[in-house]
């Protein structure tokens, strides 16, 4: 089964949706099975890559709300966020331009560590509060999950990869995807947002059992009673 993700590194509930679906995985019996495909997805491609705003103050300026207001809706996506292991530190959180690590996790991608680099991204984003636009600490993040690093500055220096980010989020125009998380399962199943575990279970059983255990194709209720001639591997069955 492939699963294709579509996310952005400084969407809070793609980070809730990605543990939510992997906590599902773990009780899912066919897990060995099952292939995660990060898709690149920006949510604010003109975002500045330093704001110079705190989270709070840029969410309140985005909304046109009290700064407040927004720091308690901060507040209860971070409880969310807590009820499934991740931490959220909203006061230091830098939002910022997602394209080049978008480049650099289409490399990783690319190099067998895509997982791992969504991973490093979405963590150092949301709890370590990295500036993941930087691009001294874009290397340093590949390299921690095992890329080399000499490749990813060659890379950011030019616009490496970038058509592949393109590719991923004109794919998601065609497909409708209008917020993320976005899941699909098998290209044919879709799941949008940061569902429940239980949910994300669901779909998986399902998905495993329509693909799986149910004939590829259903034969045609012929109408007529005539005997057929077919071949299989064993030669061709000829009625006389």
């Amino acid at each position: 089964m492939k699963i294709e993700i579509w996310s952005d590194f400084v969407c809070p509930f793609c980070y809730m949706g990605k543990r939510r679906l992997e906590n599902a995985l773990q009780d899912f019996p066919h897990k060995d099975n099952v292939t995660l495909e990060y898709k690149s997805y920006e949510l604010d491609p003109n975002a500045e890559e330093n704001p110079g705003l705190n989270m709070h103050e840029y969410l309140a300026e985005k909304k046109g709300m009290p700064a407040e207001q927004a720091k308690q809706m901060n507040e209860s996506v971070g409880k969310q966020a807590a009820e499934v292991g991740l931490t959220y530190n909203f006061d230091t959180m830098q939002h910022t331009n997602t394209f080049d690590a978008h480049r650099v996790a289409q490399y990783a991608v690319e190099q067998g560590k895509g997982e791992e680099m969504t991973e490093r991204l979405l963590h150092a984003y949301f709890t370590e509060s990295k500036l993941i636009s930087d691009h001294a600490t874009l290397i340093a993040l590949a390299e921690e999950v095992g890329l080399d690093p000499d490749k990813v500055t060659e890379l950011l220096k030019v616009d490496d990869y970038a058509l592949h980010v393109r590719s991923d989020e004109e794919q998601a125009r065609q497909i409708g995807v209008q917020g993320v998380p976005f899941f699909v399962f098998n290209e044919k199943y879709a799941v949008s947002g940061a569902q429940p575990e239980e949910a994300f279970r669901e779909v998986l059983d399902t998905v495993w059992k329509e693909e799986n255990e149910r004939p590829a194709l259903t034969p045609f209720p012929s109408s007529t009673k005539s005997e057929t001639t077919y071949c299989t591997d064993e030669g061709c069955e000829v009625k006389e």
